[in-house]
């Protein structure tokens, strides 16, 4: 595929294969008496098993468009729906997972509790949940952890194990703010591998806010650039990569070089704009 294919307009998918669908999403702050407008008519969608990165400059709005669909933040304008349904602002939408920035576990329990957590609120058996964690530990290469406590685990480890709590229960759309932007560049890209490998087998639909294009190149099948305050989308690149992927060899290709130079150009003009006062 040639860069100017990739380099190209959004097209909106089929209504039919849309998991996520916002349309005209604004939202503005009051700030000690002003009105900070922090997102702009923001539309676009995301398909059924798609892998979408959210890229911009820190404070382009992405985050808050990722809380938008999570229902943590109400909309100030626009709509969002999920497999064809309006969200509702405060309102826990079935399906739908969320990984933080942080890895907010609970320090008071064990690891296996942790990624359980979810399972014990929605009363699954105990039997059944024990076997379901054991195969979560196993996946993120946590074998040998269960019974320790998050302060006793490295900055990967316990955003292996926030990972799984939240995949445990199954989610059909999962929603990443930043989740690996703490972690030093070696365990960061074991992050990605981990990730890689979860979602080529479950193919979940993704939601993935960075402002790291290598982040966003590894993972996504598509990368929607934002602007600099307020955010808008400024432009969208598909990302032709073959799956599966390796986070290591793919930064080795001469195709990453040519996709990173072509949207850092872009990128780094909002970087630039959002600098200014």
């Amino acid at each position: 595929m040639s860069v100017e294919a990739l380099h190209a307009p959004q097209v909106d998918a089929p209504p039919d294969t849309r998991r996520i669908d916002v349309r005209g999403l604004c939202k503005t702050f009051q700030l000690a008496g002003a009105a900070i407008e922090a997102v702009r008519d923001v539309s676009f969608n995301v398909r059924r098993g798609e892998f979408v990165a959210l890229l911009g400059p820190s404070g382009s709005g992405k985050s808050t468009v990722l809380n938008m669909i999570a229902t943590l933040v109400k909309p100030t304008g626009g709509q969002i729906l999920i497999d064809g349904t309006p969200v509702v602002p405060g309102q826990a939408t079935p399906n739908v997972g969320y990984v933080f920035q942080r890895d907010t576990l609970f320090p008071w329990r064990t690891v296996a509790d942790n990624i359980g957590y979810g399972l014990e609120l929605a009363g699954v058996p105990v039997a059944e949940r024990k076997e379901r964690v054991r195969a979560c530990l196993m996946q993120a290469g946590l074998e040998g952890f269960g019974n320790a406590y998050p302060s006793a685990l490295s900055g990967g480890m316990r955003q292996r194990a926030a990972l799984m709590r939240t995949l445990v229960v199954e989610p059909q759309v999962l929603l990443m703010d930043e989740p690996f932007g703490a972690l030093d560049t070696h365990t960061k890209i074991d992050m990605h591998d981990v990730l890689l490998r979860i979602w080529e087998r479950e193919q979940q639909t993704v939601l993935f806010v960075t402002h790291d294009l290598g982040e966003a190149l590894t993972l996504a099948d598509r990368i929607i650039l934002f602007s600099a305050r307020p955010g808008r989308i400024k432009e969208t690149f598909e990302v032709d990569f073959a799956r599966p992927r390796n986070a290591v060899k793919i930064r080795e290709t001469p195709r990453y070089a040519e996709l990173f130079q072509l949207i850092w150009h872009s990128l780094g003009e909002e970087f630039i704009k959002g600098r200014k006062p």
